[in-house]
């Protein structure tokens, strides 16, 4: 057997089945090139999932990184420690908020403003106690917790999980109507990804979203904005709901939040909303921890300068004028998204998102896979124009086969 094949084995023998990667096993990475146990090079075309906008090893993370792991990594949140009161400071800025609960996947951050969201209606709006309603959107992927699957719509992630927790109302992505027809007194809070991701890269349509935030804001709703993939430079803004103009009560972050090096999340927010908390309510013992502040101190300083919003702004408008180039040309029915974040509806007779996956990967990209014959493109911001134009090259030259 070779490397590949012998890693490949024991993975799929000591390890639950809960994904279904493509058969590359990765060993080293650097900006928006990894390599594997063979010492084949493939350009990631992934991003995990907007979690490595900064690129594979980026300096001054693995620097900011490698100072505080020689210092404090974990003090728990029994006791302050130096980092945390700057990274919460910062973050707010970048937001236009006031204030921040740090958490670490982005799961974790969607529960807390689940919890948030709930605990401002009975505090603040008055709902009566455990009426509480939250409004989401079909086709919906804001992660795979027993609550959170509650209120997806993919049989994938919520069959055989039951019971299912209460207290959603699942409404068509973009329909304005009837998202306001759902609204009732007990309503705390609109969730919503400003692009659906696991979707297919779905932005909405235009003015969508500035409805949605003048609607809510007319209803005494929250608008919570799940930007753990959309934000944070991916679509060319630092938020993907400032393509309208919208800033929304509260935006749940993570992913791109600890650079690819450790898992960091956040829900951000006014001081009215996030105030509603008192101690012993709501917690995490790795959350806020010194390693994880001090990684995204460094994710935020990055943001402030503009540069990296930029970048995905100009390739990504490079990218998309190159995949439209290739809508309706026979092999391409769709291309969809915003900044340096594409997804491609291939025509099905070319075969699946998976065959076309793994195409690519024989070619050296990597790119994943979503519903059907659709696949997603979302390459480290730090890309080089001249590899994403070779990674098209391979993606033509497949969709030609």
């Amino acid at each position: 057997m070779s490397a590949t094949e012998n890693a490949i084995a024991s993975a799929e023998a000591h390890s639950a089945h809960n994904y279904h990667p493509l058969p590359v096993v990765v060993a080293s990475a650097d900006g928006a090139w990894m390599t594997d146990v063979e010492g084949r090079r493939y350009l990631d075309m992934l991003a995990g999932y907007s979690a490595l906008n900064f690129g594979h090893g980026n300096r001054r993370l693995i620097d900011a990184a490698k100072a505080q792991l020689e210092r404090v990594t974990l003090t728990s949140r029994a006791f302050h420690h130096d980092r945390f009161a700057e990274f919460c400071t910062r973050l707010a800025e970048l937001c236009g908020m006031e204030m921040v609960l740090p958490m670490n996947t982005g799961a974790e951050a969607v529960e807390t403003a689940v919890k948030t969201a709930r605990k401002w209606g009975y505090q603040v709006k008055g709902v009566p106690d455990g009426r509480a309603k939250i409004i989401v959107a079909g086709n919906n992927f804001h992660g795979r917790t027993t609550t959170i699957i509650s209120f997806s719509t993919d049989t994938e992630a919520r069959a055989d999980f039951g019971p299912y927790t209460p207290g959603f109302e699942i409404v068509p992505y973009g329909d304005l109507t009837t998202l306001e027809a759902a609204i009732t007194h007990n309503t705390v809070a609109v969730l919503l990804e400003p692009i659906q991701g696991e979707a297919g890269v779905l932005v909405p349509p235009p003015g969508y979203l500035a409805a949605v935030r003048e609607l809510t804001r007319e209803r005494n709703v929250l608008f919570v904005a799940d930007e753990i993939q959309s934000g944070l430079g991916r679509t060319g803004k630092t938020f993907a709901c400032e393509h309208e103009g919208v800033v929304p009560d509260m935006y749940v972050l993570g992913k791109a939040l600890g650079g690819g090096v450790v898992p960091v999340s956040a829900v951000v927010s006014s001081a009215e909303v996030l105030g509603v908390f008192r101690p012993g309510e709501h917690g995490s013992t790795f959350g806020g921890n010194p390693l994880a502040c001090a990684v995204g101190l460094e994710v935020v300083a990055m943001l402030e300068t503009g540069e990296f919003q930029r970048r995905a702004a100009e390739l990504g408008d490079h990218l998309h004028r190159e995949l439209g180039l290739l809508a309706g040309g026979g092999a391409v029915e769709t291309v969809r998204g915003r900044g340096l974040w594409a997804g491609v509806d291939i025509v099905p007779a070319l075969g699946t998102g998976r065959e076309i996956s793994e195409r690519l990967m024989d070619r050296g990209v990597l790119v994943k896979d979503t519903h059907g014959s659709t696949i997603r493109l979302a390459p480290p911001l730090v890309i080089g124009k001249e590899d994403l134009d070779w990674g098209l090259d391979q993606l033509r030259a497949v969709l030609a086969e």
